[in-house]
This record gives C-alpha cells, structure tokens and sequence, in this order.
C-alpha cells in the first residue's frame, strides 16, 4: 500500500459513510497477571450507540495513521509457519458466520498473548467491514453518479489498545455536603493511542494482496519484531531509520566518512529529482547501481559498480538489497538536517545545504553560511565584516 491507498480509506472511517460499512465488532479482554481472556463481547456495529461508534472510529484512524516505514509497514506474509496467520486471517475474511469469524479472531488472541507478558490489561478489538471505491471521480454534471460503479473491498482490522486504572481523587458531594474520596473501579481503555494494530488485506489502489497485511506500530520507527514475526508470521521489516542508516554506512564505504557540504547536497538533490520523475505513487528504490550513479553525478570520486556492490554486500549483506528513496531523503524543503557544533546549532533544508561550507580560517575551523538577506540576531541587523588573510 502507498500513502495515497492509506489515505484513502483512512478518511472513510466515520459515521453514516456509503463508502465504508462496518457489520460486526468484537472486544477481547485480557488481563496483564495471566494474560488470559477476562471477557469477549461482540455487536453489530450499528447496535452501538453513536457516542461508542465515534470512539472507536477515531481508535482506528489512529491505527492507519503515520509514515510509511516509520509507523505503518506493510508486511508480507512468510511462505511457511505453523498455524499461519494468513490462513487465519483469510478464513475469517471469508466466513459468512459470526461465531465462525470470532474463532478465527480468537486464534489471533491466542497467538498475541502466547509468551508476552504486558504492563497493563489490554483490549484487542476486532471489526469486519467493506470498504468501497468509485470507479470514477466524481462529476456533478454526469447523469450517472460516481457511486453506481465501485470497487468492493472486504477487510478485517484490529487495534490492541491498552487500560488505564484511574487515580484515586477528592471529590465534594453536593447533595450531602462533604468531601469523598472516590472509589473507581471501571478501567478506562485508552483508545487515543494504540499500542499495536493491522489491517488485512493490504491492497493497492483497486487489488487486495492477501499475501500482506498493513501492520501499525504504537510509536514512530519501534515496530515489534517480535509481533510481526511470531504473531502475523510476516517477514523481516526494514524502518526508514534503518534504511537510513544503511545508505549512510554504504556511502561511507565507498567515499568515506568526511565529505564536504557541496557533495552531500548534490547527492539529496540527486535523490529529490528521482523522487520528482517518479510517475508513480510507489516512492521509487536504489539498488547498487542506482547508488553508483547518485553518487558519481554528486562529485564523489573513484566510484564504480563494483566498489558500491561490494559495500552492500558488507553493510547489509546482500547486494541486490534495494534502498527506498523517501527514507534516505530527508524532508527536502522542510528544515530538516540538524548540523550540531559546540557553539550553535542549525536547522536547514537539504536544499538550502549547498550554502554552507566549513572553511579554516586562522588556522581555526569556521563553519560559512551564504546568505543573500540582512542577518538579524535579536532585532539587531549584523555588520558585514571583510576579513583578510
């Protein structure tokens, strides 16, 4: 799935939408000492009443929102694993039945919970729905309307929440006319942040893929290996920080680790343009050739396929291992390389990187800045100062 499927279904998650209909809900209980099922509950979804409805709508367009790579990873299923969940997963997307389809969902708990131990009770919440997608776009001044022709998508989501004990408090009875403390049992389901969450199957634009599923981590670039692997039975999963961070170690090996300021802008730049070509909305992916080029065009010396093949090989142990463009790239015109010194740090586009050089003067390291406007420093406008060697 890219940004714009996610997107897309994204904001069909609310209330009286033809687009979106979600038939049943089910909530699973489970408590943190034994990490066994406290209690299961399953509706309808239109039994709920309208202010439980927009709850949990907001709940899950919390699990489809992020950055691909950072927060939402679309996993693909392993050929072979024991009770695999793709068969799981698909046997309930199939089942007309409802108790059927919560069994299915039940063996997704089982495998959640099995060796895992968590800090708090936890509720894992289930809904089946469809989600649909005009074939056209809409035109006010066609005869037919845009919702007589749509592409039909079944799907299953889940989102794993955790709870909340609430604190003890202090509270003032009106009627009697004292103070109380309060005794609160009930557990407050946190369901503004999930911890976890997946939705299946993944497709792009009007195509399911049921040989992946979108998986969504509770914090930016922290997937759990362990839920991917063990629980979705998908393979191995690569953050953009990590990518990152190959491309880093790669391009360290083949130029070193001391470039200047010009080259690593012309190698961003290099980078943005690919993206900007890109016709389609799949950010497009470097292999070891793509590197090479990117980073002979950007100035680097004494580059050649073989040299960059050879540094995949070491840094990420396969050669034919391709790099995403959108993960290498930071934010391009956003102020986002930080450059930290001892004095000052700075906050710049890659873009804008080509106007800053470090220079030695004096025999001391000073870090240059072109500009083309006055230089404020708290309202002050700074005097042009000429030095000479």
């Amino acid at each position: 799935m890219n940004k714009k499927d996610i997107a897309n279904i994204r904001k069909q998650f609310k209330l009286d939408n033809d687009l979106l209909k979600i038939s049943d809900i089910f909530n699973v209980y489970i408590r943190k000492e034994s990490s066994e099922i406290y209690h299961e509950e399953s509706h309808p979804f239109g039994m709920l009443d309208q202010e439980q409805q927009e709850l949990f709508m907001s709940n899950f367009k919390k699990v489809l929102t992020g950055q691909i790579d950072v927060k939402l990873f679309e996993v693909k299923f392993k050929r072979e694993a024991e009770n695999h969940s793709r068969f799981i997963l698909h046997d309930g997307l199939q089942s007309g039945d409802v108790e059927d389809w919560k069994e299915y969902m039940l063996q997704m708990v089982e495998k959640m919970f099995k060796d895992v131990q968590y800090e708090h009770d936890m509720v894992v919440t289930f809904i089946r729905g469809t989600y649909f997608k005009p074939t056209r776009r809409s035109n006010e001044e066609a005869e037919t309307s845009d919702r007589d022709e749509v592409y039909t998508t079944p799907f299953i989501l889940c989102s794993i929440n955790q709870t909340i004990q609430p604190k003890r408090s202090l509270m003032f009875d009106y009627i009697e006319k004292e103070f109380k403390s309060s005794i609160i049992v009930d557990s407050i389901i946190n369901l503004t942040s999930p911890v976890a969450g997946f939705l299946y199957p993944s497709f792009t634009e009007n195509s399911a893929d049921v040989n992946r599923v979108l998986y969504s981590a509770g914090k930016p670039n922290q997937p759990d290996y362990h839920f991917i692997e063990n629980v979705l039975n998908g393979e191995e999963i690569m953050t953009a920080l990590e990518d990152k961070a190959v491309f880093e170690e790669i391009v360290k090996v083949v130029a070193g680790d001391e470039l200047d300021a010009t080259t690593i802008a012309n190698v961003y730049e290099e980078i943005n343009r690919m993206m900007d070509e890109e016709e389609e909305e799949d950010t497009p992916k470097l292999d070891y050739k793509d590197v090479e080029r990117v980073l002979k065009v950007s100035g680097v010396e004494d580059v050649n396929p073989e040299k960059v093949e050879m540094a995949f090989q070491r840094v990420i142990d396969d050669e034919k291992y391709e790099l995403k463009a959108s993960s290498i790239l930071p934010k391009y015109n956003a102020k986002s390389i930080k450059i930290n010194t001892k004095v000052a740090n700075i906050s710049i586009s890659p873009q804008d990187l080509k106007y800053v050089r470090q220079v030695n003067f004096n025999g001391k390291r000073c870090l240059l800045i072109e500009v083309d406007e006055d230089t404020l420093v708290e309202g002050f406008k700074l005097i042009p100062e000429t030095f000479l060697n």
